[in-house]
């Protein structure tokens, strides 16, 4: 079996630009919507006025909660104004409103998470309310706390559980385990083909079907 990609190899955090619209701005994901996805650039006035005015719309407004395109928008116009005004707090000035420093903060960090969970997020899958506390964890245990919404239905109070545990020092593995997941599982769905030669590879080599599929991930990812 090939050596698995180094942790530093894994990016844990956003890539893109600041204020850029990559997930709300894709058809694929937001169909129609991606065509009025805004864009914030925290080096324009004009678009950080913008920002200010979307960030004291989305603090004061209930009607939107449901709508994870629209939290989406929101968390991305919190970092543009935090990127402009050079802190949480200034952030916080500019938007005016009774917006808080823990409001901005908070969702301005559900906008600096990686692409493959934001997704998630925009599609409905994880709940803002719930990345903005994958968000509070680092490294890859984001990845592994977000995957462990999709393949467990989490619900948000045990995402906030979890990653208090994290922070706390515990490992992800340890802080997953008391909500009942074991990180790694996963459920697939294979053609009979696949399936049926699947089971009779780990048998004749005396291993479990999950050692097969890690061994021929690791040579797929290893030649990229």
């Amino acid at each position: 079996m090939r050596e698995p990609r180094r942790r530093d190899e894994i990016g844990a955090g956003r890539e893109s630009p600041v204020g850029e619209p990559v997930i709300r701005g894709d058809p694929s994901v937001t169909g129609e919507r991606a065509q009025e996805a805004a864009r914030f650039d925290p080096d324009d006035p004009e678009s950080l006025a913008a920002a200010a005015q979307t960030v004291r719309d989305f603090a004061n407004n209930t009607i939107g909660d449901e709508d994870y395109v629209y939290m989406l928008e929101g968390a991305a116009a919190c970092a543009a104004l935090v990127r402009g005004e050079g802190s949480y707090k200034a952030a916080a000035a500019r938007a005016d409103g009774g917006v808080t420093v823990s409001f901005i903060r908070k969702w301005a960090r559900v906008h600096d998470l990686p692409r493959a969970i934001r997704r998630h997020v925009a599609q409905g899958e994880i709940a803002p309310t719930a990345a903005k506390h994958i968000a509070r964890v680092r490294g890859e245990s984001r990845f592994l706390l977000a995957w462990a919404v999709l393949d467990n239905d989490l619900t948000v109070r045990q995402v906030r559980a979890t990653a208090s545990a994290i922070n706390n020092g515990e490992s992800i593995e340890a802080a997953l385990a008391e909500q009942g997941v074991h990180p790694g599982e996963v459920t697939l769905s294979l053609p009979m083909d696949a399936y049926r030669e699947l089971r009779r590879k780990a048998s004749n080599q005396g291993v479990e079907p999950g050692d097969i599929v890690a061994e021929a991930l690791d040579t797929v990812w290893g030649d990229e």
